[in-house]
């Protein structure tokens, strides 16, 4: 296998890392960042970053990548795995 096979695309529909994870940052709209669970004001109706590849983007948001073990074949194994990895991380 080689590098360009491990590197996935977000995938249209999902938006789980837009709304498991928490973001102590600010986010244009939400000064305060956001709680677990809580849908990004910046996901779009195609649950995908308003923010993509802008500086405004937070940098928690910029070192997340879509990877296979995170992502899975579908949206819930990846809130699944998010929400799994974000209590693991606030405990």
């Amino acid at each position: 296998m080689n590098e360009s096979d491990d590197k996935l695309s977000c995938r249209t529909g999902c938006g789980a890392c837009c709304i498991a994870p928490s973001i102590s940052s600010p986010i244009p709209g939400m000064p305060d960042g956001k709680q677990a669970g809580v849908r990004c004001v910046q996901l779009d109706a195609d649950q995908r970053c308003g923010l993509f590849g802008l500086p405004e983007r937070p940098s928690v948001c910029v070192s997340l990548k879509p990877e296979a073990q995170m992502c899975g074949q579908d949206r819930l194994h990846a809130l699944n795995f998010l929400r799994q990895l974000e209590y693991l991380t606030s405990v």
